[in-house]
């Protein structure tokens, strides 16, 4: 495997000694998600959700309490909390390497005390001025994805004179803006931010060059799940856009190709079929 594959940050031996990319599985505690409709809104759901997809192959599990689906309203904090608060302390209790998906930096800093190892911020700290400084005192692996605004506002922001080039500044901006408050670059973990202020053929070329994303000096994120342009992609005769379950066969096909360009971790819905590709990925590269 390349080195743009191994993360040498803080998380447990299991995962860094593997020699292939890692499965990172969706767990939306949400009514309102546009991937599964609220299917794991019940804590008890959502806690049994995520030892399945465990048993499917996840390494890790991303538990979110907030929809990032375009045009989806804001949660108040409160309420947040009470979403995934009990859903992750439960699953780290059980062994889970569990990511906290929130913009919200007292979310983060619960989700931690209650258990998880990873922050996963859409915002890469953009939405709160705070969230850096609990990366930094955390110690714990942050995920900085490309961000333009939340959902309400995202897609009146796909406007790129080179969508890499573009993409590529602004995650190395918000690195710098990590670092500066005193986050570790062995924490630092990057996301393309596939579909937020990218509806459909800007997502492409990111896809395209995962290897040059993967060669910006972290270990890289790609969450294609079920997105937008996939359905656009998979759409019928009639222009009909397929629905997020039926992007689930092509999103498997991102995580082999992602796996073979570097990527460190692929977050997906669907949790066996990414979990066979990551694998086949890595015996193909261990035998070229």
């Amino acid at each position: 495997m390349t080195g743009a594959m191994a993360h040498p940050g803080p998380l447990p031996a299991a995962l860094t000694e593997l020699d292939r990319t890692l499965v990172m599985g969706v767990l939306n505690v949400t009514p309102d998600s546009f991937s599964d409709g609220g299917s794991w809104f019940d804590p008890a759901a959502a806690i049994a959700h995520g030892h399945d997809l465990l048993t499917q192959g996840a390494d890790i599990l991303d538990v979110g309490g907030e929809s990032t689906r375009p045009g989806a309203p804001r949660v108040d904090q409160t309420e947040e909390l009470r979403r995934v608060i009990p859903v992750i302390s439960e699953l780290a209790k059980a062994g889970a390497v569990v990511s906290v998906d929130t913009t919200r930096a007292d979310v983060a800093r619960a989700a931690v005390s209650a258990g998880a190892q990873i922050i996963n911020d859409v915002s890469g700290g953009l939405a709160d001025r705070d969230m850096p400084a609990v990366a930094a005192e955390s110690g714990k692996v942050f995920i900085a994805m490309h961000w333009r605004g939340h959902a309400t506002e995202m897609d009146f922001r796909e406007d790129y004179d080179d969508v890499l080039a573009d993409v590529s500044a602004e995650l190395l901006a918000r690195v710098a803006r990590l670092l500066e408050v005193g986050v570790n670059p062995r924490q630092i973990v990057l996301d393309p931010g596939l579909g937020f202020s990218k509806i459909g053929a800007n997502n492409w070329p990111l896809l395209a060059h995962t290897r040059d994303l993967a060669a910006l000096g972290f270990p890289l994120l790609v969450g294609a799940s079920r997105k937008r342009f996939l359905g656009q992609l998979m759409a019928g005769p009639d222009g009909t856009a397929a629905t997020p379950t039926e992007r689930d066969h092509a999103t498997a096909a991102i995580s082999a190709l992602a796996a073979g360009a570097g990527a460190w971790c692929v977050r997906v819905h669907d949790v066996a079929p990414s979990a066979a590709a990551v694998r086949v990925a890595a015996a193909w590269r261990a035998a070229y």
